[in-house]
């Protein structure tokens, strides 16, 4: 079959790869009919490359039709119309039962230290075969996969698979006050959404921060009051006089370990990730840092005992962290990866509804065939052609 896979350095190409097949009574086997590319597969496109091999398929955010599965599977037959979280969960361990389902106990890693098996996204997390691809073996299928109807735009249903509930979790996380203020630093595709499900909660004043012209003016469509960070000499005060001279009661951070803002942080990254593996994985776990202007500005801009959700990924081991800052404010810090299906029933019932009331069946900005795949991986990195969101079919 056709999958995406990893060559190298901003190096992504179609191949011709195994055809997957059941290997545990658990599994699912689902042809792909749209998937997505995520701003954390940027990530895999330059820093994370220490921790991929070449022929490695990506992708996490994927839907499709269940083609076969195990005897261990009684939830879905072939035909099912099916959306596959990102994060590959068991349902019943110990962390699942508390609904921690990116820390299964089933298939954390622990030969990495690492949190529960992803889809696509390197030997840190499992080196599962990803979803951008023809089809994919799906583990755990027996709890997993959210069943769909069989009508329906796939664009409806797609980002159940990863965006749209690392979105929800962040607005929740934030723990904003009723008739409080919540501001969105990073406007990229989970940033928009979150200024989406925020108004959606009823957050009365949303604030949207970003650098990109485009960007703002999609968040100010969906009802936040935006900030060009580039226009600011004093991004802070901007945020303080939309609240009351205070700050936002939340900050949801949605950019990431690859933030704009330090170009000192970016050459070291960029050296780290070009050093043989034997070199490189050691300085990331031991010394590395990220760029970290937006997580700075969400300490500086959240107001005296408010709330920081940073669902953006960071992966620096040594990053320097404002702390007199943080402690003096007493700020609240919440994060980590989504724990998709502790929101994807709740999730369900709203874009299921009549009306597409968060707006995903027109949130790509750029449709492709999966073949078209390398050429979209570069137009989002360098943010071309007002790239917001690829959706691709195999």
């Amino acid at each position: 079959m056709r999958a995406l896979t990893w060559h190298g350095i901003e190096d992504v190409r179609i191949s011709e790869v195994p055809d997957p097949h059941i290997e545990e009574p658990t599994d699912a086997v689902v042809r792909v009919t749209s998937t997505a590319i995520c701003g954390s597969d940027l990530h895999l496109y330059r820093v994370l490359a220490p921790y991929l091999h070449k022929g490695d398929v990506l992708g996490h955010e994927f839907m499709g039709i269940v083609e076969e599965v195990g005897p261990g599977v009684a939830n879905l037959a072939p035909g099912d119309r099916v959306v596959v979280p990102f994060n590959i969960s068991c349902g019943h361990c110990w962390m699942c039962d508390r609904g921690l389902f990116a820390q299964c106990e089933t298939t954390q890693n622990r030969d990495q230290g690492t949190g529960a098996s992803l889809f696509g996204y390197t030997e840190l997390y499992g080196r599962v075969p990803g979803g951008q691809a023809e089809r994919v073996r799906v583990p755990h299928a027996d709890f997993g996969p959210v069943k769909l109807p069989q009508e329906g735009a796939d664009e409806r249903y797609l980002y159940l698979s990863d965006i749209l509930p690392t979105a929800w979790q962040g607005v929740k996380w934030a723990d904003v006050p009723e008739g409080g203020s919540l501001a969105v630093v990073g406007l990229g595709p989970v940033g928009q959404l979150a200024v989406r499900a925020a108004k959606h909660l009823g957050i009365p004043n949303v604030i949207g921060l970003d650098l990109v012209p485009e960007r703002l003016e999609t968040a100010r469509q969906a009802g936040a009051r935006v900030i060009d960070v580039t226009a600011e000499d004093q991004v802070a005060d901007a945020v303080r006089d939309l609240t009351e001279g205070r700050g936002p009661d939340g900050v949801l951070e949605a950019v990431g370990m690859e933030a704009h803002g330090n170009p000192v942080a970016e050459r070291v990254i960029g050296l780290a990730s070009r050093m043989p593996k034997p070199v490189a994985q050691p300085m990331i776990e031991n010394a590395g840092i990220d760029r970290l202007a937006a997580l700075q500005t969400s300490f500086e801009i959240a107001r005296r005992g408010g709330t920081v959700s940073i669902s953006g990924v960071y992966g620096g081991a040594v990053d320097p962290l404002p702390m007199f800052q943080m402690f003096d404010k007493g700020l609240k810090l919440r994060m980590g990866q989504c724990h998709v299906r502790q929101w994807t029933d709740e999730l369900f019932t709203i874009v299921d509804q009549d009306d597409d009331v968060l707006g995903l069946e027109t949130f790509a900005t750029h449709r492709a065939r999966l073949e078209d795949a390398p050429d979209m991986y570069a137009i989002f990195q360098e943010k071309k052609e007002n790239c917001l969101k690829v959706v691709l079919t195999p």
